[in-house]
């Protein structure tokens, strides 16, 4: 292990943290799909753990080639990238696997392979958010050369994304306003866009009270935010998830009921996913709650410390905007299953299990440890200098200095 990290570049601490959440991700996958196996795989309760093992075996390849590629080369990708999204969401809306009446998955011919192309979608966004904002730092003012350049992706990947899965489009939407902001977009700018969005979701939710029919992921979006507000009036059919996570939290009490012996995964519809934060306080109790909300504070810790080191505008708003998004929708899912905010759907990043949604975040992560490695290397050398090659990609000057 210490030759490992002999080998390894960028921020030990990220491949620390990343490490124990991996650890954390076996432990809590392997007790919740007891159920799901016996149901599924005739009782073989080691299928999903060694699954879940590969995935995040090949995930762990992925952060690891990801952070060896300079990072720079991310701006030219985040172009393509993007210019891919927008086909793959509409095949997508039109022609994806359909389930809870979204179309979120595509699967890819001869190999059966599902993925959510809205994965793709966020990360490529964000690369294309920090390229553009990095490129155009004396024009950010501007509404028309700098604020329409960035906000027509945004908007149209947004709404893209919005029919099928409401709460990833909202946070990538958010994720968005941060690296807008910290690029220095104009603020009023800004400030009419949350309000237009705001107007947008108000329309949403109007229609899909009067006219159900018409849009009938809406009104499950209604539904959920109704019974979230009013949760004294709604019945037990409709808070079942939200109740039973309670359950298994106050069950936990503070050190847990120990790894395996997790009594709600059988009543959960999916403690594997969706509320596996309520699994692991149930077994590890609010010491291994906290510890594990810790690690994630962690991680965005050193993602402000990496962007802060960055010589470069690209690299410091490509690593918040990353970073960001991956601890606020660990937030959001902690948030859900302890009853703070409504049913989203949204995944515990690296500890829930899915296989592509996993590699997205395993190479979203090796992009933030690729700047750092950069950093490092320049430390290393006894110099500073300016490492973004790229022609128009603007510099603060502030930021290079020679040693």
């Amino acid at each position: 292990m210490r030759k490992f990290f002999r080998e390894i570049r960028g921020d030990k601490v990220i491949w620390i943290v990343i490490m124990i959440l991996c650890v954390f991700s076996l432990l809590a996958v392997y007790s919740s799909t007891g159920t799901l196996a016996y149901k599924k795989q005739h009782g073989n309760t080691e299928y999903y753990l060694v699954k879940h093992f590969l995935i995040l075996g090949f995930g762990l390849a992925l952060m690891y080639i990801t952070h060896l590629i300079k990072y720079t080369y991310y701006s030219r990708i985040s172009q393509i990238g993007l210019f891919l999204t927008f086909p793959l969401l509409l095949v997508t809306l039109v022609l994806g696997t359909s389930l809870n009446e979204a179309n979120r998955w595509l699967t890819i011919p001869f190999v059966n392979l599902t993925f959510q192309s809205s994965d793709m979608a966020k990360l490529f966004l964000i690369m294309y958010l920090a390229r553009v904002l990095s490129k155009k730092q004396e024009m950010v003012q501007d509404f028309r050369q700098g604020f329409l350049p960035v906000i027509i992706p945004v908007i149209l990947v947004t709404i893209l994304i919005l029919p099928a899965n409401f709460s990833t489009a909202a946070i990538l939407f958010v994720t968005c306003l941060v690296i807008m902001f910290i690029g220095r977009i104009n603020l009023k700018y800004m400030l009419s866009l949350v309000g237009l969005g705001l107007v947008g979701i108000i329309m949403i939710f109007v229609l899909t009270k009067t006219f159900p029919k018409l849009f009938p992921r809406g009104a499950t979006w209604v539904s959920r935010i109704d019974h979230f507000i009013n949760k004294d009036k709604a019945d037990s059919d409709a808070t079942y998830q939200v109740d039973q996570a309670k359950i298994a939290i106050v069950s936990g009490g503070i050190l847990g009921k120990s790894p395996g012996k997790s009594t709600q995964r059988n009543f959960l519809p999916h403690p594997y996913s969706d509320f596996i934060f309520a699994i692991i306080i149930e077994e590890y109790g609010l010491v291994g709650g906290s510890f594990l909300l810790l690690l994630y504070l962690i991680l965005f810790f050193r993602v402000i410390r990496i962007a802060s080191r960055s010589q470069g505008n690209f690299g410091s708003l490509l690593v918040v905007g990353i970073g960001f998004s991956l601890v606020f929708q660990a937030l959001i899912n902690m948030a859900v299953a302890v009853n703070l905010f409504p049913v989203t759907g949204q995944t515990l990043p690296l500890v829930s299990m899915g296989g592509t949604s996993i590699w997205f975040t395993s190479i979203s992560i090796g992009i933030i440890l690729s700047v750092s490695r950069r950093t490092e290397m320049e430390t290393k050398n006894g110099t500073e200098v300016e490492i973004l090659h790229e022609p128009g990609l603007q510099i603060n000057p502030q930021t290079v200095a020679l040693s």
